[in-house]
């Protein structure tokens, strides 16, 4: 049997050394930012972020990095009714730069009073849910980190999200409503998606009415479905 290879990779090895000094500000405008990361002589790199120059994620150490609070927060909100099956609450909501609603899971960005708590993420989550669904999470629910940050879209950008599961008790969905909206969010209704229904979004990646959705959707709903799929008939 041949000897099995290790691999190993130095990942500081070649990594361009950005200071402040070799980036700029080419637009600062509210809630994002667009930096000039000259990585080398005569070498740009155009990186969109929501974060002020010193608290860019390029320059962070590595130490630093490891333990960053991310931008915002993308909950999977799941609802147990006595007697029913799991079933995943998410809300249509119009995403500007698509041009659409699009379906989604409760998210947003962490506010400078989350970061000053002892758990920035879970207090995050508890406000969204207030502010977007109009429930309250109690002592009896339990709200769980699934990741701690997870990067967007790194080749242009380095937006971050931590993904977390709120199991919600709930005997009705009267208390669901949308009036919290704040600033720009516009929200149209929103969907109870049980097993089968997340099944086919996430084999098929559109909604009912044949449009897309965003990539924190479909990574919702696959935890939706390995972590509850056990559940349904219980």
């Amino acid at each position: 049997m041949a000897k099995e290879e290790k691999y190993e990779t130095d990942l500081r090895a070649g990594r361009p050394n950005y200071t402040k000094e070799n980036v700029d500000t080419l637009s600062d405008v509210k809630f994002l930012r667009l930096y000039d990361l000259k990585y080398a002589e005569g070498k740009h790199y155009y990186d969109a972020s929501r974060r002020p120059l010193e608290d860019l994620v390029a320059l962070k150490p590595d130490e630093e990095f490891r333990s960053m609070i991310p931008d915002a927060v993308t909950i999977a909100v799941v609802l147990l009714s006595p007697g029913g099956p799991p079933r995943l609450l998410m809300s249509y909501e119009y995403r500007y730069p698509v041009g659409q609603y699009l379906l989604g899971p409760v998210a947003g960005l962490i506010d400078p009073e989350d970061r000053s708590k002892e758990d920035p993420l879970k207090e995050a989550a508890v406000r969204e849910i207030k502010e977007e669904v109009g429930l309250t999470v109690k002592d009896t629910d339990r709200i769980t980190v699934i990741n701690p940050c997870a990067f967007s879209s790194p080749g242009m950008s380095d937006e971050s999200n931590a993904f977390l599961c709120a199991e919600i008790h709930i005997d009705d969905t009267v208390d669901i409503c949308q009036d919290g909206a704040v600033g720009s969010e516009l929200f149209s209704g929103y969907e109870l998606i049980d097993y089968e229904e997340a099944e086919r979004l996430f084999s098929s990646g559109r909604d009912r009415y044949g449009n897309f959705f965003s990539l924190a959707t479909w990574v919702v709903i696959g935890f939706f479905l390995k972590q509850f799929g056990n559940k349904q008939d219980s």
